[in-house]
């Protein structure tokens, strides 16, 4: 097997992880408080990259004030604020439209960067905004009838805050450009996981989870979670984006709402309707022109970089 197949097989296995993040929110979304889940998912990652850092003699950062500052503003947008309000819109969003929505990513992290940076966005990038907008437009479209109406309304206000943790998720990718000082991946996964408990620790203990019985599949779920897509999916990603073109590498970031399609439909039972299979077809062509955008420039940013995972 040849370098490059190697590459895609291993970005492929990590994009299947993240799609797996929408289902696990909503197994955690039925037994756990948000913030409870969030600072329990990163309680039980920083041990694992603690020992990669060892493992892989990966130097501790040392970031003055500014960029420490930037890095606590990333784990409270991209760590937490990812997390809580990803939980949050899978209680009342399906987990397959939920994935569709999360699979917007390259598009809203390119709109983001040009609201942001006031950069000329190009015909492919306003391509790739138009389709991932329509494809969250196609899962959003309010169903018939008062039922139909109050479900839609609720999936709605549930796909709005996933597009809130995508947000989320932009900005620490146009942060992450801000430091000073680049930190190694590993080593600022690490940091992720360290503030994002330290910055979810109070509002989890508001929360006084411990006062109720505490569904062992919530916490199987956050298990999951912190040790699969957050650790493993992280090595599986740079193994294969290290074998791989950046634009090449960024294509298999289309995975995640097929992904999140098909567990949803193997791991929930969710039925998936016409509406939610156009608008993952959406954002598969909105992921493709946004890496076509990013041809002959330099390697594009991944949303996997990393507080994603």
């Amino acid at each position: 097997m040849s370098e490059r197949i190697k590459g895609m097989v291993l970005c492929a296995l990590a994009m299947v992880t993240v799609g797996s993040t929408v289902v696990a929110s909503k197994v955690i979304a039925g037994g756990l408080p948000p913030f409870t889940a969030t600072a329990l998912r990163f309680a039980m990652a920083p041990p694992v990259f603690l020992l990669l850092l060892r493992v892989t003699r990966t130097p501790w950062p040392r970031p003055d004030r500014r960029d420490l500052a930037l890095l606590l503003l990333q784990a409270g947008l991209g760590s937490v604020g990812y997390t809580v309000l990803l939980i949050l819109g899978v209680r009342w969003a399906p987990a397959a439209s939920a994935g569709v929505v999360a699979g917007t990513l390259p598009a809203v992290a390119a709109l983001v960067a040009v609201l942001a940076l006031r950069e000329r966005p190009g015909r492919y990038l306003i391509g790739s905004i138009a389709l991932a907008t329509a494809g969250v437009l196609a899962i959003s479209w309010p169903g018939e009838g008062a039922v139909g109406d109050a479900r839609s309304a609720a999936a709605m206000v549930g796909n709005l805050l996933v597009l809130g943790a995508v947000v989320c998720e932009a900005m620490f990718i146009l942060l992450n450009k801000r430091l000073r000082v680049p930190v190694r991946p590993l080593a600022l996964s690490t940091l992720m996981t360290v503030f994002g408990l330290l910055l979810s620790l109070v509002p989890a203990l508001l929360e006084k989870a411990w006062e109720r019985p505490l569904p062992t599949a919530a916490l199987a779920g956050v298990a999951y979670y912190a040790l699969v897509p957050t650790v493993l999916g992280f090595v599986l990603w740079f193994a294969g984006s290290a074998r791989l073109k950046g634009a090449e590498a960024a294509l298999f970031t289309a995975l995640l709402p097929v992904s999140a399609l098909i567990l949803a439909a193997v791991w929930l039972g969710e039925s998936i309707s016409l509406a939610q299979v156009g608008g993952a077809a959406c954002v598969l062509g909105a992921v493709g022109l946004a890496s076509l955008d990013g041809r002959g420039g330099k390697r594009p940013e991944s949303p996997l970089e990393p507080a994603e995972l």
